[in-house]
């Protein structure tokens, strides 16, 4: 499938997806949420694909916010839509992905860049990267799920500072924060998000999406996550992977799981 603003790249079982506006600073428009839902969409269906990588075209910036230009003149009506639309097609839906999701924060993250690489499992962060919210310097807040995982990831008195100041913070206070997993070189930033979701692929397919599942459902007030938890838990028992995973520890060798 052909994209305008994204670039598709294939090694072995992951998957890169690349904002790829690199003259915008990989802002994202309409145009590019919609093709992220198709490119989300394909590869969780893909089962060749294993995992994802989601990083930004060029040096500079992983996602520099969202493109400004496309809310002159949106009303209250229009606004609720865009927001509502973005959460369920994209942020949402990479949260709950079936799938581990990686974002490789390669330069600045602000914003809708920020709330993109939050809504991912793990985020992995250059040195040089700078992440923010800066929403309220245009008299707004974050629209993209960014109140509520910012908030999840790093407290309540960390994300009220970082939203109410717009103040960028470097990826060694990002990594203090609680909000990236790891901060690397610039020149290892695709080999350290590849060398992480390499050691997931290894593990049981099936077994990682209802780890996925039950994780998410601690920070979900409408579910019982433990009750969650017991039902994913059960339904391995279930699974050829987790009858190879034990006859390879009984017989003391590498389990070959097929994710079914």
């Amino acid at each position: 499938m052909p994209f305008q603003n994204l670039l598709i790249e294939n090694k072995g079982g992951i998957q890169y997806i690349i904002i790829n506006r690199e003259s915008k600073l990989n802002a994202l428009n309409s145009a590019t949420i919609a093709e992220l839902h198709d490119a989300l969409l394909a590869t969780f269906n893909n089962p060749a694909v294993g995992g994802i990588i989601i990083t930004g075209a060029g040096q500079k910036a992983f996602v520099a916010g969202a493109d400004i230009s496309e809310f002159s003149g949106v009303d209250v009506k229009g606004a609720r839509e865009i927001a509502r639309g973005g959460q369920s097609r994209v942020f949402d839906f990479i949260e709950n992905s079936p799938k581990p999701v990686i974002a490789a924060i390669n330069g600045f993250a602000l914003g809708g860049g920020l709330e993109l690489a939050m809504a991912c499992h793990i985020r992995v962060a250059a040195e040089t990267a700078k992440m923010g919210l800066p929403e309220v310097t245009l008299g707004l807040i974050p629209g993209y799920g960014g109140t509520q995982r910012l908030t999840r990831l790093v407290g309540k008195g960390r994300a009220l500072e970082m939203i109410m100041t717009a103040d960028m913070i470097t990826a060694p206070d990002a990594y203090q924060y609680g909000l990236v997993n790891h901060v690397v070189s610039p020149e290892n930033l695709l080999i350290k998000a590849e060398e992480i979701l390499n050691k997931i692929l290894l593990r049981a397919p099936l077994a990682i999406s209802s780890a996925i599942t039950a994780v998410n459902a601690a920070q979900n007030q409408n579910v019982n996550g433990f009750e969650t938890e017991i039902t994913e838990f059960a339904n391995c028992f279930a699974t050829s992977d987790f009858r190879e995973g034990v006859s390879a520890f009984l017989e003391k060798r590498k389990p070959d799981f097929k994710g079914n």
